[in-house]
């Protein structure tokens, strides 16, 4: 990979079932596969891409105490994915098997925003500020 020109800070999602989760964030996001290594058998490693917002996900290792939210029974970290048209990407993500916690709807904050639950235990809002 070349060297970053800026500094950027990009999640890690622990998960289980690596490459089904690979297959779902491309289902329900959009999400680009940048680089994979490992398999379901042995684990995976991926970072992936909404847009040019990066993320990587990996198999859980307790190993190394990397625990994902259904060892954990829950999660600890909530996605932010800030899109033109919450209205539309919403119900794709459900479409791919995510789970409604809250519908799109405009917040008294000055967002436009809903939120699903993923496959894996992590959640996702989904949304854009008003203006």
């Amino acid at each position: 990979m070349p060297e970053p020109e800026k500094t950027t800070l990009s999640p890690m999602l622990s998960v289980r079932r690596g490459a089904e989760a690979v297959d779902f964030y491309k289902a329900a996001f959009g999400a680009e596969e940048l680089f994979r290594i490992g398999d379901e058998g042995k684990g995976v490693v991926a970072l992936m891409s909404i847009a040019g917002a990066e993320f990587w996900l990996a198999d859980e290792a307790p190993e190394y105490l990397n625990f994902s939210p259904e060892s954990l029974g829950g999660g600890t970290v909530r996605m932010i994915l800030v899109v033109s048209n919450p209205d539309a990407a919403f119900p794709r993500a459900v479409k791919a098997g995510a789970k409604v916690i809250s519908p799109v709807e405009d917040k008294e904050y000055g967002w436009r925003v809903g939120r699903v639950l993923d496959p894996f235990g992590h959640h996702w809002e989904i949304g854009k500020p008003l203006r």
